[in-house]
């Protein structure tokens, strides 16, 4: 379980988690301190980028032929699924379903790698001296694992996967390229042996020379490697072209529904979204991730569209396990899964480890209800009673986080947010989608 306390310095001048004027300058919904956003340079693709791309649109390497990495991380989706279905079907007749909702490859070009460590304030955002000197505050939030008999504050943070089992984006690649329940690839042997078949075979040697089709081995690693070239080096994989990027640099305004969006989605007693999906821009002017890279037991409810769900016996645990196995002994972190980030989640139609949810109404009610009114997130059970956290076995409900807002409140008492703030805070989430014109 996490706790949140102590104070989050956010400065004016980086605003997107600041505590707004009672007087704010400017017109209504604009930005009344402008920041100058960096983003990554568009340049000409390199040789190992293009043939990247040649392999991240190939259906060969499946066992079907007919699922490629953009079957699931659909570029007219946000790289990431392109239907609602909780979770996308692969292996060798596209049947099978896979074991967790598809996560979007946008925005992974600043990603760190796993680690389980302290909750270092200088590696958020903007550190806390630096905002002091601003003079501006507002609170922040800091994840206490009380599990621990450490001092410290202890947080899994960092890597891909809802798990975090990959630090880098060939490991991740791999990943699908081989689930027998994705692409279902078989081995990296059999893997190479379509790649030196494939229309771009030439296109390794040219790269690496001719020997490289020989070694099996080095032949798939180069092809992952490229895989991810490609991602780093095409625009469109972090392009930062939402409105609220544009709102932060002084460029548009947002509407009324979108700024008390804006507020709630900071407010640390009201929605708190900010808490963990970071709004401002680092130090250095990089646009915000929407995520603190780090870990959460929320408790969603439990899939029972998923065939693994069938056997009641089976928990997907996160970060401890089934899938990723290195730290099933760190019990404190059993439910614990990955904050993505909230960049085109509008666009998304499987939200949650798990896929539960469909729409951001129904992940607002969730966060509004989970605790408030349990009923209407969770079934009944044979004997009437809620069944809360019933995709978490009962020894692990203590790593649910329950003490930071809208989590904090009980059975009964008012939730943290009305019917219009979560509609407010949904429209604000919409000006997080990617593609919008300045100008219209």
């Amino acid at each position: 379980m996490f706790n949140r306390t102590i104070v989050w310095f956010l400065g004016a001048g980086l605003l997107a988690g600041a505590v707004f004027a009672a007087e704010p300058k400017g017109l209504p919904g604009e930005n009344p301190n402008p920041v100058h956003l960096i983003r990554p340079p568009v340049q000409p693709f390199s040789a190992m980028a293009k043939l990247g791309r040649e392999l991240f649109f190939d259906k060969s390497l499946s066992s079907s032929g007919k699922m490629a990495c953009a079957s699931c991380h659909s570029p007219d989706h946000a790289y990431g699924p392109p239907n609602d279905a909780p979770v996308m079907l692969g292996g060798p007749d596209l049947t099978v379903q896979g074991a967790r909702a598809v996560p979007s490859l946008t925005y992974l070009e600043r990603q760190p790698e796993f680690s389980v460590g302290p909750d270092d304030l200088s590696s958020e955002n903007v550190n806390v001296a630096q905002q002091a000197e601003l003079g501006k505050t507002a609170l922040r939030v800091e994840k206490i694992a009380t599990q621990t008999a450490q001092s410290a504050n202890i947080v899994p943070q960092g890597g891909m996967f809802w798990d975090g089992r990959a630090d880098t984006l060939q490991i991740q690649a791999a990943g699908p390229l081989l689930d027998p329940r994705e692409m279902d690839g078989g081995s990296m042997e059999i893997v190479a042996g379509k790649l030196r078949q494939a229309p771009y075979a030439g296109r390794f040697a040219e790269l690496f020379g001719p020997s490289i089709l020989r070694d099996s081995k080095l032949l798939a690693a180069e092809a992952l490697f490229a895989i991810g070239r490609y991602q780093i080096e095409e625009p469109s994989f972090h392009p930062y072209t939402s409105k609220y990027d544009y709102w932060l640099e002084g460029k548009v305004r947002l509407s009324e529904a979108e700024m008390r969006g804006l507020r709630l989605f900071n407010d640390p007693e009201k929605a708190n979204c900010a808490g963990c999906h970071t709004a401002q821009p680092t130090r250095e002017g990089y646009p915000p991730h929407f995520t603190d890279f780090q870990y959460e037991a929320l408790g969603a409810p439990r899939n029972v569209a998923l065939a693994d769900t069938r056997d009641p016996n089976y928990f997907d645990l996160g970060v401890c396990g089934p899938i990723r196995k290195d730290i099933a002994d760190q019990t404190q972190f059993c439910g614990m899964f990955k904050t993505p980030t909230l960049r085109n989640t509008a666009m998304r139609r499987a939200f949650f480890h798990n896929g539960i949810f469909h729409t951001l109404q129904e992940v607002m009610d969730f966060y509004d209800f989970r605790d408030t009114d349990p009923e209407k997130v969770y079934p009944a059970g044979a004997d009437g009673k809620v069944q809360k956290y019933n995709d978490i076995p009962a020894q692990y409900h203590a790593n649910v986080d329950v003490a930071d807002p809208p989590l904090n409140r009980h059975p009964g008492e008012t939730p943290a947010m009305t019917a219009q703030d979560e509609a407010d805070i949904i429209a604000f989430l919409q000006t997080l989608n990617d593609g919008y014109k300045p100008g219209r």
